[in-house]
């Protein structure tokens, strides 16, 4: 295997959290997770040769991954709809992996109803960013992202809190 496609596949390795954390947020289905950290993948693949190194590799792959996400999300919706049947969850367990999962499960839920923006915006908020990286990263200035990000979070709260999970 040739050192470009061994470093490649190191690069990979060390930030596949990245990826599907990115998956996760924009597909709701686990088969479309799949695909869309495939698509994700190739992409990076794709433009690894062009990365100049100008910026940390980090930030690089959540560009890469977010416009993928992005164009990968608006090819999704041109597919005809699938019947989902999504259920009020109604979980009463003490046990705290369970109930994490139960959180986790309303919060990506609600990710699901924000619009491609939004769901970048809470992505890079997730990741530790600050302000002005998530500006950078969208193309937006630092207080538009502050208050971009800010909405957001509120708009996910009261979807969930419609979604009937109580705080």
């Amino acid at each position: 295997m040739k050192t470009t496609e061994q470093e490649f596949l190191s690069l990979i390795e060390d930030h596949k959290g990245l990826i599907h954390k990115v998956s996760r947020m924009y597909m709701d289905e686990p088969e479309d997770r799949e695909d869309l950290f495939q698509e994700i993948i190739l992409q990076l693949w794709k433009s690894y040769g062009s990365f100049k190194g100008e910026s940390k590799v980090s930030t690089w792959m959540y560009r890469v991954a977010l416009n993928t996400s992005l164009t990968f999300f608006k090819k999704d919706k041109r597919k005809p709809d699938n019947i989902r049947m999504h259920h009020k969850m109604d979980v009463k367990d003490d046990n705290e992996a369970s109930h994490k999962e139960t959180q986790l499960d309303y919060f990506y839920k609600a990710v699901h109803t924000l619009n491609p923006v939004e769901k970048a915006l809470i992505f890079l908020f997730l990741e530790g960013q600050s302000h002005k990286e998530i500006g950078s990263n969208l193309g937006i200035t630092e207080v538009n992202a502050r208050v971009k990000l800010n909405r957001t979070k509120d708009k996910l709260q009261e979807i969930i809190k419609k979604q009937g999970y109580e705080f």
